[in-house]
């Protein structure tokens, strides 16, 4: 399955770094997360993943062009998950729905990701990612209903 092109950058700048890097570049992008809209304040209409070992929330939305408007919120005390929602935030922008649901369910091991965090942090990484397309597949048949 082809990942989308800002994704697939991403993931190749990972996969080319050092490994004692990769763990930098996620606190970099968990900076780089854009702050929560005050419409999602208090996490309303967001659904949090319960798998993550700190609290975090997301949520996706359907525009009428099956672009894909996508809601991530971790602490800052969370780095290295909020570098994964950031990830996906910059990698995932303007995506359409058939995008969403086409990134590989483990595409973040491209990125040399399990020599830096710990199992149980891939595990919440895959959490997230299951429970981004289950949100996308949902608005696509609340649509077509």
């Amino acid at each position: 399955m082809p990942v989308p092109a800002a994704l697939d950058e991403i993931v190749d700048d990972f996969a080319d770094a050092p490994p004692d890097l990769r763990v930098e570049m996620l606190f970099e992008y968990s900076e780089q997360l854009p702050p929560l809209p005050p419409e999602l304040a208090g996490h309303g209409g967001m659904e949090q993943v319960t798998e993550c070992q700190t609290p975090f929330f997301l949520a996706a939305r359907l525009g009428p062009d099956d672009r894909v408007d996508i809601t991530f919120d971790c602490p800052p005390e969370a780095p290295t998950t909020r570098g994964f929602a950031g990830i996906l935030s910059a990698g995932l922008a303007g995506a359409t729905a058939a995008d969403v649901l086409d990134v590989p369910d483990d595409f973040y091991l491209r990125m040399g990701l399990g020599q830096a965090i710990s199992p149980l942090r891939l595990r919440g990484m895959a959490a997230i990612l299951a429970r981004l397309k289950r949100q996308v597949r949902e608005a696509l048949a609340a649509r077509a209903a």
